[in-house]
């Protein structure tokens, strides 16, 4: 076998194996411990990671920041990958933020001239537009590292109307929409799963009293199987095709309605009553494209909410 493809395929293999004994490699590969050495050598010099152990256990393992090894890709594929990760910059914070920037601008320069001439006639006809928010998210990463290993946290939240108070949750996902990032969670103070706005956590760090952790590894990204509503009521809406397309835009509302083949729709299904404070704000910006059948307690409330708009301009 070629040096340049064993060196290859042995960056490949110990990427794999994460932790390894020389004397495996040279078995696998077919050469000499001597062999195996100098190539490890020189992936080490290549910025392939590596450490050593000594000892009757001990041996090599590629440290967790690893350099993974080279992919191929078609022209077409490097252009969409560009502007996959060039969408990205619309957000005030990501959850891999510097690692997003490093990785762009590596994969920018290392793409042959005629290539990166094309994107860069590219970059101001083709765009993602998402609205840039004034307020950061600083906890993304640890919001994320939590989900992914069902860690719980206390957090400082803070709310439309207070300042900011404490809580303790387990992160099931983070996502983002409409140029904001959210949080579905299990709060243990509510004894319940809550979206948190990620821009109002201001401070997030792994709990220490002991509490013990929810096995929440079947609950997934849709926030409509992870939240049951709390003294739920009935909301029932009859949407024009012009409220259904409005609708269409709220990833939390697009579950809830049924569209029918004329492009009309309803909702028609059960929410929080504490909920019924943004409801009211929400049916009346949808203004003739929505009619409200129930409960009635919400048909008050927008009642009383036009009657003060309404004396507001009088």
């Amino acid at each position: 076998m070629p040096k340049s493809k064993r060196l290859m395929e042995l960056m490949m293999t110990v990427n794999r194996k994460r932790r390894f004994k020389v004397q495996e490699l040279a078995d696998e590969f077919g050469v000499s411990t001597r062999t195996i050495l100098r190539d490890l050598q020189e992936l080490s010099e290549l910025g392939v990671p590596l450490y050593s152990e000594v000892g009757p256990h001990g041996g090599y393992q590629v440290l967790r920041e690893r350099v993974l090894p080279p992919i191929a890709f078609t022209e077409e594929e490097a252009v969409a990958m560009f502007f996959a990760v060039h969408a990205l910059r619309h957000y005030s914070s990501l959850p891999f933020e510097a690692e997003s920037v490093s990785a762009l601008n590596k994969f920018y320069l290392h793409m042959p001239g005629d290539v990166r001439d094309r994107i860069d006639s590219m970059k101001n006809r083709v765009d993602f537009i998402t609205p840039t928010r004034r307020g950061d998210a600083p906890c993304l990463s640890v919001l994320l590292d939590a989900a992914v290993h069902q860690k719980i946290l206390d957090i400082a939240y803070e709310t439309k109307d207070s300042e900011a108070g404490c809580r303790k949750i387990q992160p099931v996902c983070i996502y983002a929409h409409n140029g904001l990032w959210y949080c579905t969670a299990y709060c243990f103070l509510r004894d319940g799963f809550r979206v948190f706005r990620c821009d109002r956590i201001r401070t997030a760090a792994e709990d220490t009293s002991g509490t013990v952790k929810r096995d929440l590894g079947d609950i997934r990204l849709s926030r409509k199987e992870a939240i049951m509503p709390d003294d739920p009521v009935r909301l029932r809406v009859e949407l024009s095709r012009a409220g259904v397309q409005r609708c269409e835009g709220e990833l939390w509302l697009a579950p809830m309605m049924k569209i029918r083949e004329d492009g009309s729709g309803s909702i028609d299904a059960d929410v929080s009553r504490g909920d019924l404070v943004f409801y009211t704000e929400f049916l009346i910006g949808l203004g003739f494209e929505a009619v409200l059948e129930g409960p009635e307690e919400l048909r008050d409330a927008i009642k009383d909410r036009l009657t003060g708009l309404l004396e507001r301009y009088c």
